[in-house]
């Protein structure tokens, strides 16, 4: 069956929900696990927005399209970037989902850098997504990071660059601050781990 488009369903209903076993009977009585909105929007979307594992896990196997955009270019890729499911972030990777987004409006690594969630960096970037995309309207996940105080994602991105990409981002910082100035870093509006991080401690 191909795409049909509907209203909100019990196939989506069941996905955001979490309702497994609602969503086993739905598709043993026939319904397509690619049925869209007028939006665009798939349960696995929704399973992966919720950060459903197992509603996103049976969705694929019955052959949902793990690369499908909505009208606002969100993949179910994207969407568990912010629920913060490592998991349904993994399974799609494993079942070619794409990290890399067709629109700038919606770049998974991006998202996940903003809402702080490191572990899904991680997974993307050992699938190939982008660490220094620079998208003009919101910068690289690093400075998404820095800007909504993720500490946790800073530290994840600064890891997964060049080895010595944390080392030269301190030592350039410091080197702002000139020479023997280093103590002025502990009067920055920034959180304590930055901070110590700066300072080396």
């Amino acid at each position: 069956m191909g795409d049909v488009v509907s209203d909100w369903s019990p196939m989506h209903e069941a996905a955001i929900h979490g309702r497994v076993l609602s969503l086993r009977n739905l598709i043993s009585q026939g319904w397509p696990v690619n049925l869209t909105t007028a939006d665009r929007v798939s349960p696995l979307h929704e399973a992966c927005l919720g950060g459903h594992l197992p509603c996103a896990s049976i969705l694929i196997k019955h052959g949902a399209e793990v690369n499908g955009m909505t009208t606002d270019w969100h993949t179910p890729l994207f969407n568990a970037c912010i629920s913060g499911s490592q998991d349904c972030v993994n399974l799609l990777l494993q079942h070619g989902a794409s990290p890399h987004p067709e629109s700038d409006l919606a770049s998974p690594i991006h998202e996940a850098a903003k809402r702080g969630h490191a572990e899904c960096i991680e997974t993307l970037a050992a699938h190939g997504g982008d660490i220094d995309r620079n998208i003009s309207h919101l910068g690289t996940p690093l400075y998404l990071a820095c800007e909504n105080q993720q500490i946790a994602c800073v530290k994840k991105l600064l890891e997964s660059g060049p080895p010595s990409l944390m080392q030269l981002c301190r030592l350039r910082i410091r080197k702002c601050f000139g020479i023997q100035q280093h103590h002025k870093i502990t009067g920055l509006l920034l959180p304590e781990e930055l901070k110590r991080f700066l300072l080396h401690l």
